[in-house]
């Protein structure tokens, strides 16, 4: 299992556009994947779930993931973070 904490860098956080491309880059990976904000813990291969923690700019989360490729996972995942979803 590989946990990493992260900070949503661009302005809007992890609404519609950025959640949908945070979404696509989990499903790339076999590994279970989850995000954590605040206790709250959810599917990060849920859009629904991940709107559901209302993520804005400037939050910090904290990336879960377990499985053959979990740390691919985490540095995938934290890549697009920091790039600001490419906006």
């Amino acid at each position: 299992m590989c946990v990493k904490d992260v900070v949503i860098n661009n302005q809007v956080g992890l609404h519609a556009r950025p959640a949908t491309f945070f979404i696509q880059k989990a499903n790339e990976y076999k590994s279970s994947i989850w995000v954590e904000k605040d206790e709250r813990k959810v599917n990060a291969k849920s859009l629904l779930g991940v709107l559901s923690l209302g993520i804005v700019g400037g939050t910090n989360i904290r990336i879960i993931a377990d499985g053959i490729d979990a740390e691919q996972a985490i540095e995938g995942l934290v890549t697009l973070i920091e790039s600001g979803f490419a906006e």
